[in-house]
């Protein structure tokens, strides 16, 4: 007979008993030790039918195929620029992947994208040896012109954007900005009115503070009204 232990959305460390029998099933953070499922590390519970994964508290950001990044151009080459992507390694942006329009050769790549230019790219490829590869050709990515760049913990980024995007569209709504989450931490959001942009960004801080805290939807719509009371 199955027995889970845990509840959803529960914080666990590492070596702890989340359920016993074989009807449930590890995933991402847990493992099976005979009869036992456990925590391989300290995290967040996560229940989706028959799965059992932990979404890590701490950690690096770690670049995989499909992500969706903001990073900063550090250096213009001859034939791509290289990003920042918050990795060990630096990610490539080729003329290829770049843009559509057609380059002639030596051509001065920093009218396209210069140095400290921030970028929304998606990852196409990860080597073995962790060689990074970008395009900023597809719907959404481009250069970002304007706004702020704030930076959080990676792997809070799930719980920031909320099942479905909930969390993201929720201060969205309530501060008429526009953001944008990359899958490495970094954010960039623009609005009309500085003290809503403020307001976003203690709303994506506090989250990012209490991401491990139940009921943190409920949490966060308070924040922002609370915040907005204040305002007037």
């Amino acid at each position: 007979m199955a027995d889970l232990i845990v509840k959803d959305k529960e914080v666990v460390v590492p070596g702890q008993v989340l359920a016993k029998g074989m009807e449930y099933l590890p995933a991402n953070g847990t493992y099976r030790e005979g009869n036992e499922i456990k925590a391989l590390q300290i995290g967040m519970v996560t229940l989706s039918g028959r799965l059992i994964k932990l979404i890590p508290l701490k950690g690096v950001y770690i670049p995989k195929v499909n992500d969706v990044v903001i990073g900063r151009i550090i250096d213009v080459g001859v034939n791509n620029w290289l990003v920042d992507i918050g990795f060990s390694n630096l990610a490539g942006l080729s003329l290829r992947d770049a843009t559509s329009q057609y380059i002639v050769r030596g051509a001065d790549l920093s009218n396209y994208y210069k140095f400290d230019d921030y970028i929304i790219a998606k990852v196409t490829k990860v080597t073995k040896d962790k060689l990074i590869d970008l395009t900023t050709k597809g719907r959404g990515l481009r250069k970002l012109d304007e706004g702020i760049i704030i930076k959080v913990t990676p792997v809070k980024v799930p719980r920031i954007i909320g099942k479905g995007g909930s969390m993201i569209s929720m201060i969205k709504e309530k501060t008429n900005c526009k953001i944008m989450v990359g899958q490495n931490g970094v954010i960039w959001l623009c609005g009309q009115e500085p003290e809503k942009e403020k307001l976003a960004i203690d709303a994506i801080y506090f989250i990012e503070k209490n991401a491990h805290v139940e009921g943190l939807t409920d949490m966060v719509k308070d924040f922002l009204e609370g915040k907005k009371g204040e305002k007037k």
